[in-house]
Order: C-alpha cells, then structure tokens, then sequence
C-alpha cells in the first residue's frame, strides 16, 4: 500500500472507531475531567490585594484557593473534628478544579500545560489526624487524571490548625506552560 493510501486506511479506521465510540479517548485536560464528571467553576476572584496567578517566563504560579460548594461559599471543617477524611477529600478535589479554572483564565487554553510542578496542601486538622496525604491524595489523582504523566508534580501535604474562612484545605499550585 502506497503512503496516501495507507494514511487514508488509518483515517477511516480512526472515524469508523470514534463513531462507534471505540478508541475515542478524551484529548484535552477539559474533556478527561468532564469525563470524569467534573466541569470547571468560574475562575474566583481574590478576595484582597492579590492577584489569582502570576505568570514568569513559564511559569504560573497560582495563590492559594480554598474549596467553594456549588452555591460558592467556602467548605468550612476541620478533619477529625466535624468533618471526615473523604469529606476533606472532595473538597480537595473542588480546589483543585478552582486552581484549573485561574490557571485556564491565565493561559487560556489548559492543553498549554506543559507540567504541573509543585502542589502545595493545607488541611486543617485535629492534632491528632495524620493523614494529610490522603486528603491531599484527592489533588493529585485529579491532576494526574486530566494531564496524565504531564500531571505528576512534587508535592507537600500540610496540616493547619486554621485556614482562611475556616476553609477545612487551601492548596497552591505551580504549573510550566508552553
């Protein structure tokens, strides 16, 4: 088979496969999440005399978020008292989409992401709960899920005895871009 002809072959056998819903695997870091089930909030707006990202060279370099429920306010606990590890979990999950909505407002175009570079967690916490990794765990898979390898980043899981509005984490972010 000459050239054309097999790059046509290997154009309908992709066609025929996406249209039969074979093969056809999310591409952009947006549809891997919606995937997922998750879609992006409105990128929030600081609440003070700072700015959401700061772009140098390729970097971004993302403020803190804290984790916002579908009518906005901030998830407020603290993990071991009057919230659980899987509810810290979820909420370290809406942070991170929050962290990718500034980003995307940013960059304009998630695919641009080169690398996700560091992650840093606060979880507010008893004294006695531990397991800050876990919280922050939620974070990570999420990222990993939308970017793949590109996601995976050094990271930093902190325990807090406060946080912004009470918020039970906060997490910042530093991603390389294109």
């Amino acid at each position: 088979m000459s050239f054309p002809t097999r790059a046509l072959v290997s154009l309908s056998l992709a066609l025929c496969s996406a249209a039969a819903g074979f093969g056809a695997a999310p591409a952009t870091p947006e549809e891997k999440l919606a995937a997922l089930g998750h879609t992006l909030p409105v990128a929030s707006s600081p609440v003070a005399n700072y700015v959401s990202a700061v772009r140098t060279g390729n970097l971004v370099f993302l403020a803190g978020h804290l984790p916002r429920g579908a009518d906005g306010k901030v998830i407020v606990g603290r993990v071991g008292a009057d919230t659980t590890e899987a509810q810290a979990q979820a909420a370290a999950r809406q942070t991170t989409l929050g962290l990718l909505a500034s980003l995307k407002k940013e960059i304009g175009d998630l695919s641009k992401v080169k690398r996700i570079v560091r992650v840093t967690g606060y979880v507010r916490a008893t004294d006695e709960f531990q397991n800050h990794p876990q919280v922050m765990n939620a974070c990570s898979d999420l990222l990993v899920a939308a970017f793949g390898d590109k996601g995976r980043h050094a990271r930093a899981a902190l325990g807090m005895a406060s946080l912004p509005l009470g918020a039970v984490v906060e997490i910042d972010l530093i991603a390389e871009i294109e």
